[in-house]
């Protein structure tokens, strides 16, 4: 079942977020720009378009009916639908991505799957998340109860992520991270590191091997 609810009815309060915080979106657009590849691209759980739009990413598949009319107002070609069951034919794009969406997942590895499904072979994949093991996700961790979107999360560690792609048979081939230190304290632009471990933000980009 889809956790809609939250982004339903405080969509406002979402993009307000990113506004209060543009550095750090900033910053997590950068990261993920940087591993970016070319080609027809779709984002799982494109919400209202704030990465697919200034990434350049037209199609994307959003449960959620309000948040998908806001990224449709970004010009994003959105398809309502679950990470767990995409309605795509296989091999249909050269790349997905899914930022921050799979913690709200309900089957993390359904979901990879069916992502690796419509990507054609020699294509790949992009995860973007919250790592739960850096001081950013442990303070996600610790107020989530307050917190009207995350309170339904399930966090995961970088680790985990790594052994989703992993069991899916898809090869990690680039690392970013981004987001260091207190978010409130992110008053410009930060340049992304290979590597995970010391952002808050991670980005696994995996290929679907050829058949």
């Amino acid at each position: 079942m889809a956790k809609t609810q939250s982004f339903d009815a405080h969509f406002d309060q979402y993009e307000k977020w990113f506004t209060e915080h543009k550095f750090v979106y900033k910053s997590e657009v950068a990261a993920i720009k940087s591993i970016l590849p070319t080609g027809r691209g779709i984002e799982i759980g494109v919400g209202s378009g704030l990465f697919a739009s200034p990434l350049d990413i037209a199609n994307g598949v959003e449960p959620s009916d309000t948040m998908a009319q806001l990224a449709i107002n970004r010009g994003i070609h959105v398809v309502r639908g679950v990470a767990e069951e995409l309605p795509y034919f296989n091999n249909q794009f050269d790349f997905t991505l899914m930022v921050t969406a799979i913690c709200f997942v309900d089957h993390p590895e359904k979901a990879i799957n069916e992502m690796k499904r419509i990507v054609r072979p020699g294509g790949t994949l992009i995860l973007a998340f919250v790592d739960k093991d850096s001081s950013l996700g442990e303070t996600y961790e610790k107020y989530k109860e307050q917190n009207v979107f995350y309170r339904d999360a399930i966090f995961f560690s970088s680790r985990d992520i790594m052994n989703h792609l992993s069991n899916a048979g898809l090869k990690i081939t680039e690392t970013r991270q981004t987001v260091f230190g207190n978010l409130n304290q992110i008053t410009e632009l930060q340049q992304p590191k290979t590597g995970y471990g010391e952002g808050g933000f991670i980005v696994l980009k995996a290929e679907k091997t050829k058949e």
